[in-house]
């Protein structure tokens, strides 16, 4: 039997000029880090709100209506402060000069949402245009939806529907007058249904009186519907989990919460897969229509199922609800400002004589687009933009903001702010016509935010809100139930108003 061949280890081989590269790599780093840490100890930190130890902040954002606690404590802070909310560090901007910074020049550096759990999944882990992170998913749905659903080109091709919706306000105010004259009129009750329509129409092709659900078992209304699709989501979305304040502790349960959510999430899913399903038969006979929905088939070939339903979902719930915020707020001011109320309709007289009031006069008529601009500046319909995340060491403010931090920008806090608005607690028109601000801008308030995340929707929404108030000044005069200028109350972290509004209308000459 042959001796076994012998085996060696062979050692690795060390390569001295490799050594003192990477010796010298470590020591550049080590230099780095010592450099970046004193830098640190240096900088100017934004100012810390009082707290106590582990929740830190917790206990006085606990009446869920954080946006105006954060606007009390900037009178004190300063417009940029930082609080504590379990393990995360949050910096607070209150001011629009110190947030259009964060949204535009610093933009590369927090461009990140950071969502809450509820917020999570509700929109499917960010598939929104809305909520999800600046990348090249963002930058395709966002061509997609302005392409066909909220840009100028789609505007036009969309002013049938709003039209047709001015048209059917106007007819069941007018019923509503002759079948119940001393009764006041619930105005949510009528805008926000036709609303409703046009956002079906505009994502689907057609308004939807009722929908068959396979999983349900049922036939839904158009109520069910819109409760499903829209009032669930806005409650789901003020829900606290609180394990999102102490990431640490997420392996412990919290059934009631998850439940609720996914009850929620599974029910808006199952209504949009059978409204999907339903228009795609009108499809498969060949009847298009100028919709989201044929857009995105023809267009967006690469989507997922669940990508393409939660799209059509996001136009239906934007549409539906912030444009109602606007003109409902609006109308429960001037309905209780005579004064006011006659300015506007004395104005439109002036411009449009006895047309109807369209589309191609709001540019004239200056005192409307004031009303308009003054109620989002007090009404923001998003009051704190969903957090961001800042993912590298940046400046804002002058204050120096560590990688890490969570990045909160009350908008409500900007339109609040005592430096910049005259008694902003006071609805005022007239401060939009002292020549300070420019007619045709958009983004006078925050409410619209600004830069490459400002919203996408604002051209719609005031073109449905500036024409619905000037028609129904021009048409009908408002004066407040008894009682009801007291119903100032918002729902949750929203300025939705929590009572819908009851007005007594009497229709002018």
């Amino acid at each position: 039997m042959a001796a076994p061949t012998p085996s060696f280890t062979m050692a690795p081989c060390v390569n001295p000029v490799a050594v003192g590269g990477l010796s010298i790599l470590l020591s550049v780093l080590f230099v780095k880090k010592l450099i970046s840490n004193r830098k640190r100890a240096n900088c100017r930190l934004p100012p810390a709100v009082p707290g106590l130890p582990v929740i830190g902040n917790l206990l006085q954002l606990t009446e869920k209506k954080p946006h105006k606690t954060f606007t009390k404590w900037a009178e004190v802070y300063g417009p940029i402060y930082s609080i504590k909310t379990g393990a995360s560090t949050v910096i607070v901007l209150n001011s629009a000069e110190v947030a259009k910074e964060a949204m535009v020049t610093r933009f590369s550096s927090i461009s990140t949402r950071k969502l809450s759990s509820a917020l999570t999944m509700l929109t499917h882990d960010k598939t929104m245009v809305a909520t999800s992170d600046y990348n090249d998913f963002h930058k395709m749905v966002k061509r997609y939806i302005l392409g066909n659903v909220l840009g100028s080109s789609a505007q036009r091709q969309h002013r049938g529907h709003r039209d047709t919706m001015m048209e059917n306000i106007s007819s069941k105010l007018h019923a509503h007058v002759k079948n119940f004259p001393l009764q006041d009129v619930n105005f949510r009750e009528i805008f926000e249904t036709e609303l409703f329509g046009i956002a079906l129409k505009e994502a689907l092709g057609n308004d939807v009186n009722s929908i068959y659900v396979d999983e349900l078992g049922k036939t839904l209304s158009r109520e069910e519907i819109f409760n499903i699709l829209v009032t669930d989501f806005m409650e789901g979305a003020i829900e606290v989990d609180w394990r999102d304040f102490f990431p640490y502790l997420k392996w412990i349960p919290n059934s009631s919460f998850e439940r609720k959510i996914q009850q929620t999430c599974l029910h808006r899913e199952v209504v949009m897969n059978a409204l999907i399903s339903d228009q795609k038969k009108r499809i498969a006979l060949g009847e298009e229509k100028n919709c989201f929905l044929d857009y995105l088939l023809s267009e967006a070939k690469t989507l997922r199922d669940d990508q393409l339903m939660m799209l059509l979902w996001e136009t239906i719930i934007e549409t539906s609800d912030t444009t109602l915020v606007t003109t409902e707020w609006a109308i429960y001011e001037l309905a209780k400002d005579p004064e006011r109320q006659d300015k506007l309709y004395r104005q439109i007289q002036d411009i449009c004589g006895s047309q109807k009031i369209s589309e191609e006069h709001l540019s004239k008529l200056t005192y409307l687009n004031a009303v308009f601009h003054e109620t989002i500046r007090k009404y923001s319909p998003a009051p704190v933009v969903p957090l961001r995340y800042a993912h590298e060491d940046t400046e804002l403010g002058g204050y120096y903001i560590p990688a890490g931090s969570e990045i909160a920008i009350n908008i409500y806090g900007c339109n609040m702010n005592k430096k910049q608005w005259e008694d902003p607690e006071e609805w005022n028109p007239e401060r939009f016509l002292n020549g300070e601000y420019d007619p045709s801008d958009l983004y006078k308030t925050m409410a619209f935010g600004a830069g490459k995340r400002s919203c996408a929707g604002s051209l719609q929404a005031m073109l449905i809100s500036c024409t619905s108030i000037g028609r129904l000044v021009q048409e009908y005069e408002w004066r407040l139930k008894d009682g009801e200028e007291a119903n100032i109350d918002t729902l949750g972290l929203t300025t939705r108003k929590l009572q819908p509004l009851h007005t007594m209308i009497k229709p002018r000459n």
